[in-house]
């Protein structure tokens, strides 16, 4: 699976450009409304992808767990029609990728396996 295009990248390294996209970015964070569901950033990944249920595999009992827990009370707020507690909703620094490493060590790993199927040998005489 490809992995969606970043900024990110880019951003680091220009200091200048950081400090522009770094407000925008957590405006549009806490106006996206996932965080006052409890969630984070990486349960919103939809897992109708094999690769993604590869990597939900990959992740600890622990990890996975706090996963359903996240997706299965947001859903039960969404249908309530409402938000959690302002004291509930995920920070910040809490919205930290836990899936989003996996699926990019997994796109390496196939490039990596891809370029291994290809190979060919030459003999020299």
């Amino acid at each position: 699976m490809p992995v969606a295009p970043s900024l990110y990248n880019a951003a680091v390294k220009r200091p200048w450009l950081m400090r522009m996209l770094k407000p925008l970015a957590s405006w549009y964070a806490n106006a996206a409304g996932y965080r006052q569901m409890g969630l984070r950033a990486d349960d919103l990944i939809v897992e109708e992808n094999e690769t993604v249920l590869k990597a939900l595999g990959r992740l600890s009992p622990k990890e996975s767990y706090d996963r359903v827990y996240r997706i299965r009370r947001a859903t039960q707020l969404s249908l309530q029609h409402k938000l959690l507690p302002k004291s509930e909703w995920t920070k910040p620094e809490e919205d930290i990728a836990y899936l989003s490493p996996i699926l990019e060590q997994m796109a390496i790993e196939s490039k990596e396996k891809a370029a291994l199927d290809t190979l060919t040998v030459l003999k020299k005489h």
